[in-house]
């Protein structure tokens, strides 16, 4: 009995060390050139496009393709991001790709602190004002309360495409009415998905990169930096 109550303490023991969060990677992080290998799930994917490996799956054909925004400019802001990303899957959303990380200078309200912002390409089964309804609570949890409209915020999760669907409601505007007008949403958009076209302008992300008229900084972070 004593050597099997060894036995199990120890399988416990590497159980919990095989469950430990493996660290998210972001494409600033490996480089474009990696080579092309399965994922646990036998998926083809470019490493270079990879994150956690856990937050990975099949895709049924049912879910659709969305595009997400992530800013934060409070406290860690990285972490923020990185918070933000693992917890995802809990609002029905599954992460496909993630962008470069940005520091991003800020474009309403000038006088705060820089933004760290980057781009999801990612799946779910929620319609347009679920999906809405999901991030607004995900935002909640992860700290984020009323304040300054445009001003300083932890975390912020905005829905800039949703398959070829437009909706313009007082709630909700997909495409994101304002994303032409961002560098720091069409630039890490462009790294993702430059042949992506607005729905409601038929633009490309490219396209809408080339023609916007703002000028604001976006730089593109080293892994670990701040």
């Amino acid at each position: 009995r004593a050597g099997g109550a060894r036995t199990t303490r120890r399988t416990n023991t590497l159980s919990k060390r095989s469950r430990r969060e493996e660290p998210l990677t972001f494409l600033s992080d490996i480089g474009s050139s990696s080579p092309v290998r399965s994922s646990k799930f036998g998926v083809p994917t470019p490493t270079s496009k990879l994150i956690n490996s856990d937050l990975v799956k099949l895709t049924p054909a049912s879910m659709k393709t969305i595009y997400l925004s992530l800013g934060s400019n409070m406290g860690d802001r990285r972490a923020h991001i990185e918070g933000a990303l693992r917890r995802l899957p809990e609002a029905g959303v599954e992460v496909r790709r993630v962008s470069s990380l940005y520091k991003t200078e800020p474009v309403d309200v000038r006088a705060q602190a820089w933004f760290v912002n980057c781009v999801v390409e990612a799946a779910t089964d929620l319609p347009p004002r679920r999906l809405l309804g999901a991030l607004k609570a995900l935002e909640k949890a992860l700290g984020r309360r009323p304040g300054t409209p445009k001003g300083p915020r932890p975390i912020d999760i905005d829905i800039l495409l949703y398959e070829n669907v437009v909706v313009r409601t007082a709630e909700l505007s997909i495409p994101h009415s304002r994303m032409a007008e961002r560098r720091f949403v069409l630039v890490p958009l462009n790294e993702l998905a430059r042949e992506a076209r607005d729905p409601a302008s038929n633009r490309t992300v490219l396209e809408m990169l080339r023609e916007t008229k703002d000028t604001s900084a976006v730089i593109r972070l080293k892994d670990g930096e701040e």
